[in-house]
C-alpha cells in the first residue's frame, strides 16, 4: 500500500483528502469552516467541543477505505471539576463495524503525557508542542469504517475540547495491511520479582511498534536497571528478545546523567527527544502542587518507537519489564507504580481488550 514519505512525496496517487473538526463534523468536500461567530458566517466559527461527564462522544466517523493520517487534538489541562484531566478523558478508536475499541488510553498517556501533566515531545509519530498540542502521525488504514471517541471521566464538564483528523479516502486497502492499536495498563501495586505486564494476549500476525512508559518510583535508588522482554510466537519461560536496561530500551545510558566540563555528574537527568526514543519528562513533583506537604514523587516519562525496528510475530506477543534497581553496591527487586501504552499493527480479528481501569484506578500518585 501507497505511504506518503519524503521519498514519495512528488508521486500523483488516486486519493481524496478530508478532514474533519467542529466545524465540519462530517468531513464533506467544500464544507470547511462554514460556521458562524460574532464576526459573520464562515470568520472563525466554534473550533471546539463542550464534552459532558459521563459522556462517550464521537468526535469522528468516517466511512472507507481510507486512512487517518493525522490527529491533532489539544485541551485545557485543569478544570473546576479539578486535576488529572488527561488521564479522565479517554480516547478510543474503532474500526469498521467492531463495537469493541483497537486504541483504548487516557488522551495523555497516548501522545506520551502520562501523570495528567503535559510536556513536550518532539518524534516521528508522536509531537506535543507547547502548550499541549497534542499530535499523533501514526498512519492508521481502515476499510469500512473508523470511528474515533472521547469519553468524559472527569466528573465535570470539559469546556473548550479542539480537535482535527485528517485522513484520505483511497481506492482499496491491501488484504495484508494491519490496523492500528494502542493499549493503556497501570500497576499500582507491584509484587517484588514480578515483571510489569505491558501488552499480552495479543493474537494474530502484525508487529509491534511503540511503548510509553510512565514510570513512578517509590523506592530510593537508581530505579531502570529492568529488562524488557518480548515472548513471540509460543514463547513460554523466556523471550525472544530481552533488553538490557530501562534508559538503554529508550536509547540512553549510565541512568540519563551527564558530566559537567569539570567531570562532575550532573545532579539532575538530563531529558531529551529524539525521532524514536526519548525521555521528554522527569519530575520529584509529578505535577503536583507544592504545598501543604502535596509533593509528588519521582516521575519518568519515556517513549521507544520501534518504526526502523519492528517487533514482527505471526502467532501471538507478550511484552512485559521488569522493576530492577541498584544501589551503587548491587541490584534488588523494586516494587514501583508503572502506567504503560503498548502500540502495535495486527490483521483482524483482535481479540478484545481487558476492562478499562476506573477513574480512580487511573488518578496519578
Amino acid at each position: 500500500m501507497f505511504m506518503s514519505n519524503l521519498a514519495n512525496i512528488a508521486t500523483v496517487c488516486d486519493r481524496v483528502s478530508r478532514s474533519i473538526n467542529p466545524e465540519n463534523p462530517q468531513g464533506e468536500k467544500g464544507a470547511g469552516g462554514s460556521a458562524t461567530s460574532e464576526l459573520g458566517k464562515s470568520r472563525k466559527g466554534k473550533a471546539y467541543l463542550d464534552l459532558q461527564p459521563g459522556v462517550e462522544t464521537n468526535i469522528a466517523e468516517m466511512e472507507g477505505p481510507g486512512i487517518i493520517n493525522h490527529i491533532w487534538i489539544t485541551v485545557q489541562d485543569s478544570s473546576a471539576a479539578g486535576e488529572f484531566v488527561l488521564r479522565d478523558l479517554i480516547f478510543r478508536i474503532y474500526w469498521d463495524d467492531s463495537d469493541t475499541p483497537s486504541v483504548e488510553t487516557p488522551l495523555g498517556d497516548f501522545f506520551c503525557c502520562g501523570f495528567s501533566t503535559k510536556c513536550q515531545v518532539n518524534s516521528l509519530p508522536i509531537v506535543v508542542a507547547p502548550y499541549g498540542g497534542f499530535n499523533c502521525y501514526f498512519p492508521m488504514p481502515f476499510r469500512k469504517k473508523a470511528r474515533i471517541t472521547i469519553e468524559n471521566q472527569h466528573g465535570g464538564l470539559i469546556h473548550a475540547f479542539f480537535y482535527t483528523v485528517n485522513y484520505c479516502l483511497v481506492p482499496e486497502i491491501s488484504a495484508n495491511t494491519g490496523y492500528f492499536h494502542a493499549l493503556w495498563r497501570r500497576t499500582k501495586f507491584a509484587k517484588l520479582g514480578e515483571d510489569y505486564l505491558i501488552v499480552d494476549g495479543i493474537k494474530g500476525k502484525g508487529q509491534y511498534v511503540g511503548t510509553y512508559l510512565a514510570w513512578t518510583a517509590l523506592e530510593r535508588y537508581w530505579w531502570g536497571e529492568g529488562e524488557i522482554k518480548f515472548y513471540i510466537d509460543g514463547d513460554k519461560e523466556y523471550p525472544t528478545i530481552c533488553g538490557t536496561g530501562v534508559e538503554d530500551y529508550v536509547g540512553g545510558a549510565w541512568g540519563f546523567f551527564e558530566k559537567d566540563s569539570h567531570g562532575n555528574v550532573s545532579r539532575e537527568e538530563t531529558t531529551y527527544n529524539t525521532p524514536f526514543m526519548g525521555y521528554p519528562y522527569h519530575s520529584c513533583e509529578s505535577g503536583t502542587k507544592k504545598i501543604y506537604g502535596y509533593d509528588g514523587v519521582p516521575a519518568h516519562g519515556l517513549y521507544r518507537w520501534h518504526v526502523m525496528d519492528p517487533i514482527y510475530f505471526s502467532e501471538d506477543l507478550k511484552v512485559t519489564i521488569q522493576q530492577i534497581g541498584h544501589n551503587g553496591d548491587h541490584l534488588f527487586e523494586r516494587a514501583d507504580d508503572v502506567a504503560s501504552v503498548a502500540y502495535w499493527y495486527q490483521l483482524p480479528p483482535c481479540a478484545e481488550f481487558p476492562q478499562f481501569p476506573s477513574r480512580e484506578e487511573r488518578i496519578p500518585r
